[in-house]
Parts: structure tokens; C-alpha cells; sequence
């Protein structure tokens, strides 16, 4: 049985939040971004002055932490929600978002937010995108797209994203430190960044947004048929 989710894969920076929202605001669905649950998890444990690389200690915090996508109020933007709190922009930091990098490695963590990503896809369409969509979260996706783009082109767009990179940052350096980014995610045990097979590969390079949305919607369209 299809599930009730268009997954949206990729690597940092290749556009895929961007196109993701387009499209849930196009097709009036949901839209569910997983990388701010490993970066409200990340941001947590700073708070409590918990190193992002120690396992135990991480796993030890989630058995105390509720986390959840809701609205702030009916007419807000779904966003996520940990104890109580929605953390914001306060996520988009560069050291929140290498924290979030880090413990997303951690097998007690892909378990915790396994169960909340799954139990989001219920009765209505949504769109979810993040590093593991359509390989281990929803392999049985409607819709699965694998976006991506150059390695300059993803660095540009990091490098004009407010709170992304940090003082002084050059193209060299951030792209760099994506090309790391994704040496951790592929590399990983638990999860690893991958193309599914049966996804659809789009590459944004040369895309605008509204051109990258249209391809998106195209193949919706013509799967649909």
C-alpha cells in the first residue's frame, strides 16, 4: 500500500526545502521538514550543555522529550515543536546545523524521530522531505524525488541563506564544508544519504525555483495519469 507522502531527498543545499514548500503551498498539503527534528534534538542538547557526539548522554535526553510538528496558531505554518517550545530560527545556525549533523548519526535518535515522521502520513498527502524519505522512512512513497544540484551551485545558495554560514565565509569554504556534509551523511550507518532507485533524480543546477517546481509537478501530473 502507497503511502500518503511526497518524498523529497537530498543533500544539503541542493534546494530541496525550498522546493518542497513551493510544492505543499501549490498543492495546498502539509509540508514537514525532517532536518529540524535533528536540529531541535541538537539544539536541546545545547541548551543543556550536552555534547552533540555523546550518544549516551543524548539518548538519555530523549526520554524526556516530546517533539512534533504543530501549528502555533490555525492559520500558522506547521513547524516543529520540541517540549512545549518552537525553537525558530534559533535552528538555523551553522553550529546548530553540524550538531544536527552529528546526531543524526546516532541509531537511538533515527529511532525516535522514525515513529513521528511515520505517524505524520495518516489520512491526508503530504510532503516530507530530508536525507531518507524514500529509502527508510517511506519506502513506499506515492512520490519520490531525489533533488540535487552542483557542488558550486548548492555552496551559493548556503552561502545567501541568513544564519547558515558564519562570518567571513567564502564559496571555497562552504563548499567545503558541504563536501564534508556529505561525506557524513553517505557515510553513515544509520540512514546513510542515498539515491532510492525508484526515485525520481532531478538536478536544480541551472533551475530557478519556480522552474524547479514545475518539473516537480510535471512528473506528479504524468504519474498521476
Amino acid at each position: 500500500m502507497l503511502a500518503n507522502v511526497i518524498a523529497i531527498d537530498g543533500p544539503a543545499a541542493s534546494g530541496k526545502s525550498t522546493a518542497a514548500k513551493n510544492l505543499a503551498k501549490t498543492l495546498g498539503i502539509v509540508y514537514i521538514n525532517t532536518g529540524s527534528m535533528y536540529r531541535a534534538i541538537a539544539w536541546k542538547a545545547a541548551q543543556k550543555g550536552i555534547s552533540s557526539k555523546d550518544s549516551e548522554a543524548v539518548e538519555k535526553m530523549l526520554q524526556n522529550t516530546t517533539l512534533a510538528y504543530e501549528q502555533q496558531t490555525p492559520s500558522s505554518p506547521w513547524d516543529i515543536c520540541i517540549d512545549g517550545i518552537f525553537p525558530g530560527q534559533k535552528l538555523r545556525s551553522p553550529e546548530i546545523a553540524q550538531a544536527a549533523s552529528d546526531v543524526a548519526t546516532m541509531p537511538a535518535v533515527r529511532a525516535f524521530t522514525l515513529d513521528i515522521q511515520r505517524n505524520m502520513a495518516k489520512d491526508k498527502l503530504i510532503v516530507m522531505e530530508g536525507r531518507d524519505i524514500g529509502t527508510v522512512v517511506f519506502p513506499n512513497a506515492r512520490y519520490k524525488f531525489f533533488l540535487t544540484a552542483s557542488p558550486r551551485a548548492r555552496a551559493y545558495r548556503r552561502l545567501t541563506q541568513d544564519g547558515e554560514t558564519p562570518d567571513g565565509a567564502t564559496l571555497d569554504s562552504v563548499a567545503a564544508e558541504i563536501a564534508e556534509r556529505d561525506k557524513q551523511d553517505s557515510e553513515r550507518t544509520v540512514a546513510p544519504l542515498r539515491q532510492a532507485e525508484d526515485a525520481i533524480y532531478v538536478d536544480s543546477s541551472n533551475c530557478t525555483q519556480e522552474q524547479t517546481l514545475a518539473v516537480l509537478l510535471r512528473y506528479i501530473h504524468d504519474l498521476k495519469k
